[in-house]
């Protein structure tokens, strides 16, 4: 069995590649992908070469971990039906070609116990899941009065905080552009934000750079969650910290019970999915549509259509 996929062969150099799948076992399902979402955060960084060294990094690699598709084959122990439509938070089936996160392919072989079964009339929306659960883990154990970054993780944790927290966060954007389409909470330039006393901020900017001044915006005890990812080191003046008393948390990635949380809140309706895919392109043109995803700033989601390349 074979795939077409996106392989990134080094550092800015993407192809489209026909690979090999490793075989199905009783446990695994086949997926065929419809649509993949391209992520700014992680997967700009395996394309820039500036992603921190890992255990399994290294090239070429197949990146994505963003798709959703439909079972195709079932193995009897998988848990899952042929014709579900799914989330594959990425897959390792490739053989010599890392799946860094896997997910970029036409079709994919992964363990059964991996998917997620959601409403097909998500369609493309069904991407977004890996950026829901970010969001949620991040903010899950506090929510915060502050979110920097407007971008789809910015826009996710805030309309995650007014559902979980029941009051609407600040938003600090610095591009105009991206202070547009706040649903329920204000969107504003940190230089046009006096305020001093916010007792927890979650960071989703992945500037490693912002958190001597997010320092200085908090009240006494309060807390700041990294929930971007950043590729230079973060440092911070100690005495403004002391004085606060501040808390730093990092959180890590999501785990399976922010996955169900998040698909529980958009199959009730109460979290949206609306608004935050704004580019597409057809699978076959992906080198040219990870280029726009990472350079243009009009750019919040791109999402790749697989459907016409099995």
């Amino acid at each position: 069995m074979e795939t077409l996929a996106v392989v990134l062969q080094k550092p800015e150099h993407l192809i489209l590649d026909r690979l090999e799948l490793s075989p199905p076992g009783a446990e695994d399902v086949v997926v065929d992908v419809a649509w993949s979402g391209v992520s700014t955060g992680t997967e700009r960084l395996l394309w820039s070469g500036d992603m921190p060294a890992f255990p399994g990094m290294g090239y070429p690699l197949v990146p994505g971990y963003e798709s959703v598709g439909w079972v195709t084959e079932a193995g009897s122990r998988s848990g899952a039906r042929v014709g579900e439509f799914v989330f594959v938070p990425g897959a390792r089936c490739f053989g010599d070609v890392r799946g860094l996160f896997g997910g970029a392919a036409a079709r994919l072989v992964v363990a059964g116990e991996r998917v997620i079964a959601l409403d097909a009339g998500l369609g493309e929306r069904g991407v977004l899941m890996a950026l829901a659960a970010t969001a949620h883990h991040a903010i899950v154990d506090g929510i915060p009065d502050l979110v920097v970054g407007h971008g789809v993780l910015g826009r996710l944790v805030a309309r995650l905080a007014l559902i979980l927290g029941g009051t609407a966060p600040t938003v600090w954007e610095r591009s105009p552009a991206r202070r547009q389409g706040g649903e329920g909470y204000a969107v504003v330039s940190p230089d046009d934000d006096p305020r001093q006393d916010y007792t927890r901020i979650c960071d989703v900017s992945g500037d490693h750079s912002l958190l001597d001044s997010l320092i200085g915006r908090l009240a006494p005890g309060g807390e700041i969650t990294l929930a971007g990812f950043y590729s230079q080191p973060l440092s911070f003046a100690f005495p403004p910290a002391f004085i606060r008393e501040a808390r730093i948390r990092v959180a890590a990635e999501w785990r399976d019970g922010d996955l169900a949380a998040v698909s529980g809140l958009v199959r009730s309706g109460r979290l949206s999915l609306e608004g935050l895919i704004t580019h597409r392109e057809a699978a076959a043109q992906a080198e040219p549509a990870y280029r726009t995803a990472f350079n243009d700033s009009s750019c919040l989601k791109m999402v790749l259509d697989w459907r016409h390349c099995q």
